[in-house]
Formats: C-alpha cells, structure tokens, sequence
C-alpha cells in the first residue's frame, strides 16, 4: 500500500500488475496472449476490408458486424500498447492522464460493442419476423443512425468517468490490479471519498451492459415465439439456424466478464496470477473469437474470402506469365 499523504491528482503515477509470482517468466507467458491481440487485430481488418469491398455484404447484418469488427479493433488498441510495454519492456509506470485517456476508451469500446450485439438481436429478430420487408425496415440509413446512437452513448456514459476521477486525490505513486486502467481500480486507489464515482459508474454499467443483456434476452424471448409460431419444422431450424453465430458472439462477450466477477469474489487472493490472466482474456476473447465464429456461421463471409484468394491467385498467375513473355522478347531481342 502507498501513503495518502502525498496525494495528488493530475501528477500521480499508476503502476501496471503483470503475473504475479510469475515477473521471471512473463515474457514467455505473454508470448500467447500478444498472439490472440495480433490475431484479433488481422481478423477484425480482414472482416472490415471483406464488408467494405464485397458488395453482396452491404446488408443490416454485415454493416453491424463491421461496426463490430471496429469495436473490437478500438479494444485492442486501448489494451495492447501496455501490455506490450509491461511484459516486454518492463515499463510499468502510467501517468494520471494516459491512465484516464486509457479507461475512457477500454470502457466506451465495450460499451459500443454491447450496443451493436443489442442491434444485430433485434436485426435477426426482424429478420426472422418479417424476411419480405426486411430490407425496407432496415435501410441504411436506419443502420447508419443506429451506429451513431450507439457511439454517442457510449460517449456520453463514460466522459464523466476521466472528469470526475479528476476531483479525487492518489496517492503519488499507486499500484494497480491488471495491466491497464479500468474506473473501478482507479476509484479503489483514491484517498478522497468516492461515492460519486462509484455512483456514476453503477449508472453507466447499468445502461449499458445491464440494460443491453436485459433487452437481448427479451429480443431472443421474442425470436423464440415467433420462431415457434412457424409451422415447418425445417423453417424453425433455418430461422434459428440465422442466429447461431450472433448467440455465440454473445455469450462470448458476456460469460467471460460473469467468470470474472466470480473469480474476484472467491479466488483472487488465492490466485492472483490466474486473476490477471482471467482479466486479459476479458478483454482479448471477444476480439479473437468474433472474425472465427463469423468466417465458421456465416456462408457469406467464406465465400466472399476464398473469392478473395482465388483472385489475389488469378493475379499472382497473370503476373508470372507476363513476366515469363517479357524475359521471353527481351531474349528474342538479344
């Protein structure tokens, strides 16, 4: 624990947590974990560049999974600089405002990821409900306005947080919990009261990952019934069949954050280098496993990659035999 008696606000400096028990050996233990960031980083470009380019992909359901890929791609970025910096630099100091510039952003990119899974569950369920009209429900600009509203919540729930942490007072130098900055390890590291930060931070998790849970379960309730209401039983399984891959997204977001709620409520203490791990993987699961589960469900995105290949293939062939024709006339020549 630091003392309280120099506190500061602006000119404190944070100190990043890798494994503990484990400082000799991080950097061969962070080798896995730099490898899902890098992998999570090609993957979400890779479905970014697919959607973009392939205009069989400019559909409700691909545009939300680009805004996805985005949020992901955010994620990554507001995590992966200082896990590289701590496990292979050995640079654990923070100071005050990149800390809250970093919390700011892990928190508004996750919000903004719950906000886009909250849409593509009523996308599927109007989908499902009304495939005739579906395209008419769902144009683009709908699409388009539902990206900002989401984006601008996400904002607007976390700019108090960096603001208001401000008020507090730290202690010069403060130790924290994981290898990044979140609002509820800063705020445990305050010597001023902090009823007001815990306060707003309830209010921001609530109206965002609590009401958007809430209301992809009521979207799921709804899919079930109108699914049920289908007479075929081949339709039913197509129509659910369409939700696959959207289900696994979701509970791969969410059940990672369940399974660290519950590890810092029983085993923290008993293990803290598997709570560190658990808290990486919180946030880097999610990233890694949305482009394979995708390239796996959706028909679409496959066909539109290997069609991606086949010409970078067609390409490469045409570029040898036109090498080939020219080394042959500048032979000729000679």
């Amino acid at each position: 624990m630091f003392s309280c008696n120099t506190s500061t606000s602006g000119h404190s400096i944070f100190l990043l947590t890798g494994f503990p028990g484990l400082e000799a050996s991080q950097h061969w233990v962070s080798i896995p974990i730099n490898l899902v960031c890098v992998v999570s980083i090609l993957g979400n470009s890779i479905i970014l560049f697919l959607i973009r380019t392939d205009p069989a992909l400019h559909e409700p359901t691909y545009i939300f999974l680009s805004m996805l890929a985005a949020s992901d791609l955010g994620l990554c970025a507001s995590t992966f600089p200082t896990m590289v910096r701590l496990f292979w630099l050995g640079a654990r100091e923070l100071p005050f405002d990149l800390c809250a510039a970093q919390m700011f952003f892990i928190h508004a990119f996750t919000y903004v990821e719950s906000g886009v899974l909250l849409a593509m569950a009523f996308d599927r369920f109007i989908a499902i409900r009304d495939p005739l009209h579906y395209a008419t429900l769902l144009p683009h600009s709908a699409v388009g306005k539902v990206g900002v509203a989401v984006l601008v919540r996400a904002v607007l729930l976390n700019l108090p947080g960096p603001i208001l942490l401000r008020r507090l007072l730290f202690p010069q130098i403060s130790a924290l919990s994981h290898c990044y900055c979140l609002h509820c390890d800063l705020v445990g590291l305050a010597c001023s009261d902090t009823q007001t930060n815990s306060l707003i931070g309830l209010v921001s998790i609530l109206l965002s990952l609590g009401l958007d849970s809430s209301l992809i379960m009521l979207s799921y309730a709804l899919i079930l019934r109108t699914v049920m209401s289908i007479a075929s039983s081949g339709e039913r399984l197509k129509a659910l069949n369409t939700c696959v891959s959207h289900l696994c997204i979701v509970l791969i977001f969410y059940l990672p954050k369940l399974g660290l709620s519950v590890l810092h409520r029983v085993e923290k203490h008993s293990y803290p280098a598997l709570a560190v791990l658990m808290a990486n993987l919180h946030f880097l699961v999610p990233p890694f496993m949305n482009p394979i589960v995708y390239c796996i469900k959706s028909k679409q995105i496959r066909q539109s990659l290997l069609k991606r290949f086949q010409q970078k293939r067609v390409d490469i062939s045409w570029n040898r035999r036109t090498w080939w024709h020219m080394k042959r006339v500048c032979h000729l020549w000679v």
